[in-house]
């Protein structure tokens, strides 16, 4: 399987025929500009190539009443001033006599992905369309959108492949109210969009766009909407969002042509499985943000337990400028911006230093002592055959007695080798192995060999009985993170502890609550895993993990395992980090109280250090 392209260059005929500011920023050019990009970057052919159908009347009409639909046909055979004047009774919309076929095409590309996807004949894929979609409502067009194609998709998801639970994440500058008029009261599709607001100063203007509009009827708690209130945010606030409200929600139940093309570039590339480039900046969330973030969560708590278990109390924030008058007054171009918080004192100035990985030449890489013939790998992962030097390894393995024993130097061979590799650009990502009795000095060498071999900030996530090394600096250059450890402790901001969950409830709300929080605000350029002694997770627990931190240096992950590990598990982490999804972590769980605790602890320990950590906005008196 692999990464599905969905296009039809017909989409580029409609455009409009007469003067409208307004409008005229919807052009055919927001496809070819970035279906020139694609090909410039080579990745249109690593796709498969889908040419768009026209949805037909029936699946037009799954969200769209037939009225509707036959007012738009009739645009076909319109005249100029007939279109004109039809457009004027819409907001923000203009109609041409191409309208109807390639808004077909645009809800019908959507269609094909979608049984491309649910039928496996792909894994994941980019329906490339305009008109757009998420504005337009059951017998209305507005904001240059047609045809609903994303809640078409979600419909005919819903029908003809019997789904019962779709996320619809809506990332634009402009709130989807089509897509969320649509579905408020069905609890089958959970809705969340995150979009400019200001208070209700930004078009289009509506007081259900605010973060206490949560559905209705059955829908209630189905509708998140997260408002920015300033302009300018940053990676920063997009992560604090992922990891306080969207990824709990969720585990628990464009017009600028150069922007838009490279938008659609990155997500081409990370749906072929690419390793995401490291975020720039500080990573520090805005005090605006955080108002917004947990003004949803507080208006999302009673419908989700995972948020009953937080502080969600709610902010006062600026009051809404809606007035029953009509529209609220226009902002001066740009609007209020979102300035971050003054990050603490660091340790070390290399916080505030992003890493850039070089592009790697393979994917992923197993570096095995003795190859299991049980092993299924995927064709594009390598078994590695090389190792490093008799004399380098015999010397990095000299102050440790655990590595004396042949079997456990031949495996610091082949790890020593494949990190070189993975400092050096060769590849991108691996696993190696270890006998247990070995797995601390090992990790020990592997933190040593990337600190003195160009790796500037080293995260090490440490699970089962692997203590820090006692001799590792406390330079700020690593991150040490040991899940399964006796307590919840905060030896230091770069040495945290915290025990094993036993509910996946608990192992979730520790990832998006704990590491991940701290692993963004440290940016590392190395990521380490290392899979210990008594280390507890499941093989889908462990592929989570991997993939949850293949988004951070560059998709640079190195896993460590024991080499009595089952070889399912190690094919697990090869696919996951090439770029596959994990399998699934079966029925949710809510975190057992002694896990709520041990999280909060450490998270009221260290947030004064790590800004990432915040989800509420400090207040001043």
């Amino acid at each position: 399987m692999g990464t599905a392209l969905v296009y039809h260059e017909d989409m580029t005929a409609t455009r409009l025929l007469w003067d409208d500011p307004e409008c005229e920023i919807e052009r055919p050019e927001r496809l070819t500009a970035a279906l020139d990009r694609l090909r410039q970057r080579g990745l249109e052919q690593r796709c498969l190539r889908l040419s768009a159908r026209e949805a037909s009347k029936a699946e037009l009409g799954l969200v769209h009443s037939p009225e509707y639909v036959s007012l738009v046909r009739k645009t076909q055979v319109l005249g100029e001033e007939e279109l004109q004047a039809l457009s004027g009774q819409f907001d923000a919309i203009y109609f041409h006599p191409s309208t109807f076929h390639c808004a077909r095409l645009a809800a019908g590309a959507g269609l094909q992905l979608v049984d491309a996807v649910l039928t496996g004949a792909v894994q994941n894929g980019l329906a490339l369309v305009r008109p757009p979609g998420h504005h337009s409502q059951r017998a209305a067009a507005n904001g240059f959108c047609v045809f609903n194609n994303v809640a078409i998709a979600a419909a005919h998801a819903k029908q003809k492949h019997g789904l019962h639970r779709i996320l619809i994440v809506d990332w634009d500058v402009h709130h989807g109210q089509g897509i969320q008029y649509l579905f408020e009261d069905d609890p089958s599709v959970l809705y969340f969009s995150w979009h400019r607001y200001e208070h209700g100063r930004f078009w289009p203007f509506l007081r259900e766009s605010d973060a206490d509009a949560v559905g209705r009827g059955q829908g209630l708690g189905f509708t998140v909407n997260l408002p920015w209130n300033q302009v300018g945010m940053g990676n920063a606030d997009y992560v604090a969002a992922f990891l306080h409200l969207l990824l709990p929600l969720a585990f628990e139940g464009g017009y600028h042509l150069e922007s838009l093309a490279e938008s659609v570039c990155m997500t081409v590339q990370t749906l072929l499985g690419d390793p995401a480039p490291p975020l720039s900046g500080l990573m520090v969330p805005c005090q605006s943000a955080l108002e917004s973030i947990q003004s949803a969560r507080a208006a999302q708590a009673p419908y989700w337990k995972s948020l009953q278990l937080q502080d969600v109390t709610p902010v006062p924030t600026s009051p809404s400028t809606h007035s029953p008058e009509g529209r609220p007054p226009p902002l001066l171009p740009g609007g209020p911006m979102c300035k971050a918080a003054a990050p603490a004192p660091a340790p070390s100035s290399l916080l505030d230093q992003p890493c850039l990985c070089p592009a790697p030449s393979v994917r992923t890489t197993v570096a095995l002592t003795a190859p299991d013939i049980t092993l299924v790998l995927p064709p594009d992962v390598i078994q590695q055959e090389g190792s490093a030097l008799r004399e380098e390894t015999e010397a990095w393995a000299r102050p440790h007695e655990s590595l004396a024993r042949e079997e456990a130097l031949t495996a610091l061979g082949k790890l020593l080798y494949l990190l070189d590799g993975m400092l050096d650009g060769q590849v991108n990502s691996g696993i190696a192995a270890t006998p247990a009795s070995a797995a601390a000095a090992t990790l020990d060498v592997a933190i040593q060999r990337g600190l003195s071999h160009g790796a500037q900030r080293l995260l090490c996530v440490a699970l089962g009985q692997l203590d820090r090394p006692p001799d590792l600096a406390h330079d700020g250059r690593t991150l040490w993170l040991n899940i399964g450890g006796k307590e919840a402790a905060a030896l230091s901001m770069f040495h945290v502890s915290t025990p094993l969950p036993v509910m996946t409830g608990g192992f979730l709300s520790c990832i998006l609550g704990l590491v991940l929080p701290l692993a963004y605000g440290f940016q590392p350029d190395l990521v380490l895993v290392a899979l210990g002694p008594g280390h507890g997770l499941q093989g889908p627990h462990a592929a989570l993990l991997a993939a949850m931190l293949r988004g951070l240096a560059g998709g640079r992950v190195l896993a460590l395992l024991e080499e009595d590990s089952t070889p399912q598990l190690a094919g697990i982490l090869a696919r996951v980090l090439r770029g596959e999804a994990p399998p699934s972590l079966g029925p949710s769980s809510v975190a057992s109280p002694e896990d709520v605790q041990a999280l909060m602890y450490l998270r009221g320990q260290l947030e004064p250090q790590w800004k990432m950590l915040q989800c509420r906005p400090h207040l001043v008196a």
